[in-house]
């Protein structure tokens, strides 16, 4: 279930940075070598209910990368890949673990997805693997 669960409070940087605490750090720098690399992209918050609460978008131009769900402390970044970026994700040197994931998602329209919770360094490096892939397929 995620936090941000007030429909009339539209979450901004500065209530994002107070949810995650010391992980708002990991999504600076995903951002930024992501905005570094890429260029300018576009963050788009939106309601999913009330369950779920407020998700963010983040587009490249008009093109969705991923989903950031935040959480207390840690946030999850879920991707969702078409069959030709899957491949390369089978190809890449992303760990074993969620290769065999993303591959055993169940395929929808639009593709198969994974979810990655963000919690340490580690997993910022992770997350940049797999938008490059996104990015690039």
């Amino acid at each position: 279930m995620g936090i941000l669960l007030n429909k009339t409070n539209l979450p901004d940087d500065t209530l994002l940075r107070e949810v995650l605490g010391p992980a708002y750090k990991f999504w600076e720098e995903i951002k930024g070598t992501i905005v570094k690399e890429y260029g300018p992209v576009t963050e788009e918050w939106k309601y999913y209910g009330v369950k779920s609460g407020w998700t963010l978008k983040l587009l490249l131009k008009k093109r969705n990368l991923f989903f950031l769900g935040p959480y207390e402390k840690y946030f999850i970044i879920a991707f969702v890949f078409g069959d030709k970026a899957v491949a390369e994700v089978e190809k890449s040197d992303l760990p074993a673990g969620l290769i065999k994931e993303l591959a055993g998602a169940k395929k929808y329209a639009e593709g198969r997805g994974i979810r990655l919770e963000i919690r340490k360094k580690s997993d910022v490096k992770k997350v940049l693997k797999f938008t490059f892939i996104k990015i690039n397929n």
